[in-house]
């Protein structure tokens, strides 16, 4: 088998050779520029970020105590098999869009729609979340220097201001970042993450002689009586069984389904296999090495965290600037939070990056509005796209909530990492000849595992969470019905840019291998 296509109506698939030859169309062909150690800095730079700097604390306060380190671990087991099963997908099928590629080439249209619609959604709100995240160390950064940002400015509407303007203003900044090329947005998120990884080694350090075995006991505290604030709160796991209590082992698994936020990046990693030189063998060094590197530092910092301050203390929107201050060390705080602050920009630009690549490769495809792709010709990067992104993350990190944003986050991700694991079996299946140069092992036993658990982990999400999902899923099913469908390029048989054929016709080879059949 070739180059053909099984064609069945909403579940009519692309073939893998066709999605390569779409990435050299001049009209959207992106400038490939990534090596193998640029794309590990880059999943590096966007894992480290919010869910270790921010999202720790809300786990180790609410939900783990000190076992929020096993909440990450629990996180990184379950990120380090779904990771396996992207590193095969993203070097045999080396084209942008990563789950919604891979699910195109393996299960169908209606699928791969459905997951890039839920990657929109994952990535626009990561970028959002993350920039609350960095307003909120940008205040702890002005009020160690003394100067207190105006309520009305700061924090937004949750917080009683009425806009959370910083997160504004460094979201729009990383989409200029973004627009100006990959080249650049590379060596801003290289320079970052140096910076960030020293940060991190810092508190390490630093913390390291400030902890107090007393404050890991006990490891894991005793179940109670839950203290959720509204029934949304409540994860779906414990309302469908009457459970009612908060921390012990229940705690550890919410906080493990809270956490993994952190690990969205190596999914963002994968968005980027068509600016990647040599795919074949970049891309499963990027995607493994950077999850294995940010999982151990994951777990190092959280001890640290949960060491120095009692972790009920840590349920702050800083808890790395409020563990340093603990130590008592002068700027320790200051030092820290800047550190943190210039980190957590590289990390929006990078969710930024890897929405505009996903909704790249729909308009490609046209199920959305083929002019959304339309590249820069001086940048070469999809320009309509992250202008896009940018003001919408923007407009979500003013107005919303953080803990609200995080949580629809994660079940984004964990439905694209159960549908990549199954993917993987599909085209195992269904395409035998192709060549991979890198192979999941223990197929289909390691994919099925990694599925279950990663839907298994998305039960320990608020209740509240699974609706809003589902509602957004609803909305793009629609869309999908009225837009999509009837203007695939499978059907229209269409070239990218929507010229047809060779000479303005489409030719007879595109009529009988793009129609439904």
């Amino acid at each position: 088998m070739t180059d053909t296509r099984r064609n069945s109506g909403i579940f009519r698939t692309k073939s893998v050779e066709q999605a390569i030859r779409d990435t050299e169309e001049p009209e959207f062909q992106l400038k490939k520029a990534l090596g193998p150690v640029q794309l590990t800095v880059m999943g590096i730079g966007v894992l480290i970020g919010t869910g270790v700097f921010v999202l720790a604390g809300e786990a180790a306060a609410l939900y783990s105590g000190p076992a929020v380190s096993l909440s990450f671990l629990i996180s990184g087991v379950v990120c380090a098999l779904a990771a396996l099963c992207y590193a095969e997908f993203a070097s045999t099928v080396p084209v942008a869009g990563s789950a919604y590629t891979f699910s195109y080439a393996s299960m169908g249209e209606i699928v791969a729609w459905m997951i890039g619609w839920d990657l929109i959604l994952e990535f626009t709100l990561g970028a959002a979340t993350v920039a609350k995240g960095w307003s909120g160390y940008f205040d702890s950064v002005l009020g160690s220097l003394g100067v207190t940002v105006p309520e009305a400015i700061s924090g937004g509407p949750g917080s009683g201001g009425i806009i959370d303007l910083p997160a504004v203003f460094v979201s729009l900044l990383m989409m200029v970042v973004l627009i100006i090329g990959i080249r650049l947005s590379a060596w801003v998120n290289a320079t970052i993450t140096s910076l960030k990884l020293l940060i991190v080694a810092a508190i390490i350090v630093i913390g390291a002689f400030y902890v107090s075995g007393s404050n890991w006991t006990p490891f894991i505290p005793p179940s109670q009586p839950a203290d959720y604030s509204t029934d949304a709160g409540v994860p779906l796991l414990l309302q469908i069984f009457g459970i009612d209590t908060g921390f012990g082992l229940t705690g550890v698994f919410t906080g493990a389904a809270i956490v993994f936020f952190a690990y969205l990046g190596f999914d963002i990693v994968a968005t980027l296999s068509e600016e990647v030189k040599n795919p074949q063998k970049t891309m499963p060094i990027g995607i493994l090495a950077s999850l294995t590197i940010a999982t151990v530092l994951y777990i190092v910092v959280s001890l640290i965290y949960t060491g120095i301050l009692p972790y009920d203390q840590l349920g702050v929107e800083a808890p790395a600037a409020a563990a340093m201050a603990a130590t008592g060390i002068p700027a320790a705080e200051l030092i820290i939070s800047f550190g943190i602050l210039i980190g957590l920009t590289v990390v929006i630009m990078t969710l930024m990056l890897g929405q505009t690549r996903v909704a790249f490769a729909m308009s490609r495809d046209h199920l959305l509005p083929p002019g959304l792709a339309k590249v820069h010709p001086k940048f070469r990067t999809p320009y309509r796209l992250t202008i896009i992104t940018g003001v919408v993350a923007a407009v979500l990190g003013g107005f919303l909530e953080l803990t609200e944003l995080s949580a629809l986050v994660n079940i984004g991700t964990l439905a694209a990492f159960v549908l990549v694991s199954i993917g993987v079996i599909v085209l195992r299946r269904t395409r035998p000849d192709l060549p991979r140069a890198f192979r999941t092992p223990f197929v289909p036993v390691l994919p099925i595992v990694s599925a279950i658990l990663c839907f298994g982990v998305a039960l320990f999400l608020p209740a509240g969470t699974w609706i809003r999902f589902i509602v957004w899923m609803l909305i793009g099913a629609v869309v999908y019905y009225f837009y999509g469908r009837h203007r695939s390029r499978l059907v229209t048989g269409e070239s990218a840019g929507g010229v047809v054929g060779g000479s303005g016709q489409t030719t007879a080879r595109h009529r009988s291998d793009d129609t439904d059949g």
